[in-house]
């Protein structure tokens, strides 16, 4: 059996593309989503590529993450490769005026969905005294920008939990790399704005923003480098952006 990684949701964006491009560096996947059609149709591109093991589940669900990767068929249990990349942006409003359900979407996903994948996954992990942990926040996790509250919050939430993963992990040769991007166009701005495709599309406008396909480049380098040494803490941006609100627009 080729090395296993495992990317939680995988159907779109940079989950997606970090699982194509793990495929190609040959590794045997397990990819997670709550899009059943989605999921089964990227699975069957990628089995022409590895071998693939598909899962439909909500990871904001701890019921579901134990019943699903708690009861891992025999070959599949070794996972040398957590992807921690389900995740989103729900609403940009002040506080005052938020949606608790976009909040709990939030924190329930980005937060407590790490939480319960990492939990299940990282025991076999210790055991082996082996693995890789990736886990995907945001330059929301560096810095709080104005109406973020909350989806800043909960990023903020991984880069601490990425910093406890990384000394935890330390006595059992298991590397934690936390990677932050700035603006990648993928479903995010669309998922945030509650399907509104007009206001998404101008998230992007007038410069180049990252692509999916850049962040799996660099979860592919991190995975090949000497076993001595680990990326800690990566922050990646369009060239066009140096912050979370400093952008260079030609308009």
């Amino acid at each position: 059996m080729k090395k296993i990684a495992l990317i939680t949701g995988a159907t779109s964006g940079i989950g997606k593309a970090i699982a194509t491009r793990l495929a190609e560096e040959g590794y045997a996947l397990i990819i997670t989503g709550r899009r059943r059609e989605k999921l089964e149709a990227f699975s069957a591109e990628l089995s022409a590529k590895t071998e693939v093991l598909p899962l439909v589940f909500d990871v904001r669900s701890l019921a579901e993450v134990e019943q699903h990767l708690g009861n891992l068929p025999e070959k599949w249990k070794n996972i040398e490769v957590l992807v921690n990349n389900a995740g989103l942006a729900a609403g940009l409003e002040p506080l005052h005026e938020g949606l608790i359900d976009d909040w709990e979407r939030m924190i329930d996903t980005n937060v407590k969905g790490l939480l319960y994948v990492s939990r299940t996954v990282l025991p076999g992990m210790v055991a082996r005294k082996s693995g890789y942990v990736f886990n995907l926040g945001s330059i929301a996790g560096k810095e709080t920008y104005m109406n973020g509250n909350v989806y800043c919050a909960s990023k903020h939430a991984v880069d601490s939990l990425s910093r406890s993963m990384r000394m935890e992990c330390l006595p059992y040769g298991i590397k934690v790399t936390q990677i932050c991007p700035g603006a990648v166009q993928t479903e995010f701005s669309n998922v945030r704005f509650h399907g509104d495709a007009q206001r998404a599309d101008q998230v992007y406008k007038g410069f180049t923003p990252l692509k999916g396909e850049d962040i799996a480049d660099l979860v592919a380098y991190c995975i090949n480098l000497p076993a001595h040494v680990c990326l800690n803490d990566i922050v990646i941006m369009p060239t066009a952006q140096a912050n979370s609100g400093n952008f260079y627009k030609v308009l």
